[in-house]
């Protein structure tokens, strides 16, 4: 496959599956606030879809979805009083329960949360203002306006796609990929703040086209590692603060060096997978011949694939770190051996565990081990389930045999993967690889 072929069907594989579900959803709660607050059932009136699938750069398994109920202008001094900011979302809630009376609804400090089976709406009722912006409800400390300018944010990423060649929207859906595999804990807006400064800051992108996706890539992650450390962003178009979660320039370094592995590969068999260790599975795998039936039948192929089971919307972080321990002997941390180039013989015990997780439960923790390798093939004990944890955050494995191993875990919020985490063990800290 030529890279214009690898990256046009990687993007076709990002393509939001249930968006017809989604809008579908958008509609229903449309119909059921225009019920309440203006006596109508229209499911297209009063509305506006913001986020990332409001600015057409959300990719499929997304979970977090926002919109915005535009009030009546005459429902202002309803609510412009003390405890009205709570009262307007309590209304709110009521008039979805209407609609949905099965349905998890509840009011949050901002919105009103809706969730479905594999994604939730986060709907924020508004008043619109006489410059286009909106003031919303805070009830923290009592109760406030603010104000909010997503159409400028839409507009703003809108017309910079417009002058890049549709580059800005690939680049956000592709890093999504990028985050989604690698675990990055980063909302949407920032995603897209960083892919519209970077390419703000470059006419390169002008005018390529999915020929040159390659090249963008690398040079993408490359200013996103440089980038200083910083705890917020400024939006386009409406420069509201876009806050940062977690650094994301070490992963971002990494990310540019597989870039580079993956480049260096071009036209051989290995350059799928190269850039599978970039974007993750929806990066498409390469044609390959058929193989012997009777080849296929030396090792069982059991590795399992959280994108199976649920779908990935990263937006939290999880941490996990790794104790080498053998009997008679002193016990390490397995980040400490690698950076010390101490090799991980076998025979040795592994205590996983989860030592920083910034999502609220409550949650399911599921674990995976993956052996890779000709041993491991040998042997027939790939391994790769997917198993739920037991209540410990914590996981114990053995160094039976030589080889490479990959240890994650993963954080399931409602349905939805909100945070994971790798370790990667290898036999030899000289043959680790990126992945």
């Amino acid at each position: 496959m030529t890279v214009s072929e690898m990256f046009s069907e990687f993007l076709g594989n990002l393509t939001i599956a249930n968006s017809e579900t989604i809008s579908t959803r958008y509609g229903e709660l449309t119909a059921a606030l225009n019920k309440q607050f203006r006596d109508t059932e229209s499911k297209e009136a009063n509305t506006l879809q913001v986020g990332s699938f409001g600015r057409k750069t959300g990719i499929n398994g997304i979970s977090d979805l926002d919109m915005l109920y535009i009030m009546p202008k005459t429902k202002w001094d309803d609510y412009n009083k003390a405890g009205g900011q709570l009262k307007l979302l309590q209304d709110a809630k009521d008039a979805i329960l209407v609609r949905y009376p099965n349905t998890k609804v509840c009011v949050d400090r901002l919105v009103v949360t809706v969730t479905y089976t594999d994604f939730h709406v986060e709907v924020q009722p508004v008043f619109e203002q006489e410059d286009k912006s909106f003031k919303y409800p805070d009830t923290k400390n009592g109760g406030e306006w603010k104000i909010t300018k997503p159409r400028e944010e839409m507009d703003a990423i809108s017309e910079l796609d417009n002058v890049k060649n549709a580059n800005l929207r690939r680049l956000c859906k592709m890093a999504r990929a990028w985050k989604n595999k690698h675990g990055v804990a980063m909302g949407g807006l920032l995603v897209d703040t960083l892919a519209y400064n970077f390419l703000s800051s470059t006419t390169s992108y002008d005018s390529k086209s999915f020929l040159y996706c390659d090249e963008l890539s690398r040079d993408f992650f490359k200013y996103v590692s440089e980038l200083p450390n910083q705890d917020e962003y400024a939006a386009p178009g409406s420069r509201q603060r876009v806050k940062v979660k977690k650094r994301f320039q070490r992963k971002a370094k990494k990310a540019y060096d597989l870039c580079l592995r993956a480049i260096d590969a071009e036209g051989q068999l290995s350059v799928n997978n190269k850039w599978k260790a970039v974007y993750g599975r929806p990066f498409p795998a390469a044609v390959t011949m058929k193989t012997d039936a009777r080849l296929s039948e030396r090792w069982d192929n059991t590795e399992e694939f959280i994108e199976d089971k649920f779908p990935i919307d990263i937006r939290a972080y999880l941490k996990l770190d790794c104790e080498v321990k053998q009997n008679g002997f002193r016990k390490f941390f397995l980040s400490d051996m690698l950076s010390r180039r101490i090799p991980l013989r076998s025979n040795k015990k592994l205590h996983f565990w989860v030592t920083e997780i910034s999502v609220e439960p409550p949650y399911e923790l599921y674990w995976k081990v993956l052996n890779r390798g000709s041993e491991a093939e040998r042997r027939n004990c790939i391994r790769g389930q997917i198993v739920r944890d037991g209540g410990s955050m914590d996981k114990n494995e053995n160094t039976n045999f030589l080889g490479d191993h990959v240890v994650e875990c993963y954080c399931v919020k409602d349905g939805v993967v909100v945070a994971k985490d790798r370790i990667h063990v290898p036999i030899d800290p000289d043959e680790s690889d990126y992945d």
